[in-house]
């Protein structure tokens, strides 16, 4: 009757349009933005209560998308790309230009603002037709960068838990104010971030399995919660339900190559948990790229079994070091030692 009711009231109600820009990231050399155009739904992340939660959540993923449209992406030096959302309101910038660092502001953020080519195309006016986007070009001078995971590595979901429950209650009836970190992990995601001298501004990228939908979600918990700001990639709603042959990379997996190959001056230290394929793919990971992989941080999860598996799968592992952690102490212990931070 809930969701019956809200989608008669969505007929006709008419929302005006926004564009969602992800962070994303680039090189002095190499842009690249990533985002979606959609109905603005007025989702109030700070929203309490479990039936506001549950509208939020419905909001969330019953998005209503603007398909097939121009974007423009006007740079601070005036120059104005431009790309086209596809079928699901994505878009996808990528360009060769030249002298991007000097756009930035001093922690390597390149200001960017996005808009539709096309104004008739709003069903009400927008106040202004002027969205923020940003993208990450690292210093040149970054010692180098952290590709982390997201759930149960720096946010408590609940993956591992019997048949899921807890990741759709933790989705679906909790704000992201709400939502706990892992202790210490802010703390050690800075220390990484500033590295051995405390003044440096090292990369740090947020990798998760979520859906976009979640996007605005995530960049709240790590605002609020003090995490080092950084690119965050995730995945379509499509890609998780779509059928994979054997021989097909996690899209996980596929964004951190991406990322590797954006910087091939650059070293990684890859952070994960215990719970889902973190060791599997950091370790596949680690043989392509031997070189430019440095530590590899897993987060024990409780869970005997699995904590078992990773174990087994590492007894003998020498490409890369790797470290199980049980707190953000041990790892932060363990970067002083090697010299990270």
């Amino acid at each position: 009757m809930f969701v019956e009711s809200f989608l008669i009231l969505k007929m006709f109600k008419k929302d005006p349009l926004q564009i969602i820009a992800f962070h994303s990231y680039g090189s002095n050399s190499h842009f690249y933005l990533r985002g979606r155009a959609l109905e603005d739904e007025s989702i109030d992340l700070e929203a309490k209560g479990w039936f506001k939660l549950l509208i939020n959540s419905f909001k969330r993923f019953e998005s209503d998308e603007v398909k097939h449209v121009e974007i423009n992406l006007k740079l601070p030096n005036n120059l104005v790309l431009k790309t086209n959302t596809d079928a699901d309101g994505y878009f996808k910038c990528e360009e060769h230009l030249d002298n991007l660092n000097a756009l930035t502001n001093n922690n390597g953020w390149l200001p960017i603002v996005a808009s539709y080519s096309d104004v008739s195309i709003k069903r009400h006016i927008i106040s202004s037709n002027q969205f923020p986007a940003e993208i990450l070009i690292p210093a040149e001078d970054s010692e180098f960068g952290v590709i982390s995971d997201i759930d149960d590595t720096i946010l408590h979901t609940g993956v591992v838990s019997r048949l899921k429950w807890r990741v759709l209650f933790n989705t679906f009836f909790k704000g992201a104010f709400s939502r706990i970190p892992l202790e210490g992990a802010a703390q050690f995601y800075h220390l990484l971030h500033r590295g051995k001298s405390g003044k440096k501004a090292n990369p740090i990228f947020y990798v998760g399995h979520s859906p976009w939908n979640m996007y605005r979600y995530l960049d709240y918990f790590l605002k609020k919660n003090n995490f080092p700001k950084g690119p965050i990639l995730l995945r379509s709603m499509g890609s998780i339900f779509s059928k994979k042959s054997l021989d097909t990379k996690p899209q996980k997996q596929k964004e951190i190559v991406h990322i590797i190959k954006a910087y091939p001056h650059l070293n990684f230290i890859l952070i994960g948990d215990g719970g889902e394929h973190d060791a599997d793919i950091y370790m596949e990971l680690a043989e392509t790229y031997p070189n430019r992989i440095l530590t590899i941080y897993l987060r024990s999860v409780n869970h005997e079994k699995k904590m078992l598996r990773i174990k087994s799968l590492f007894e003998n592992y020498k490409t890369t070091p790797v470290l199980l952690v049980k707190s953000s102490e041990q790892a932060i212990a363990h970067a002083r030692e090697k010299g990270f931070i």
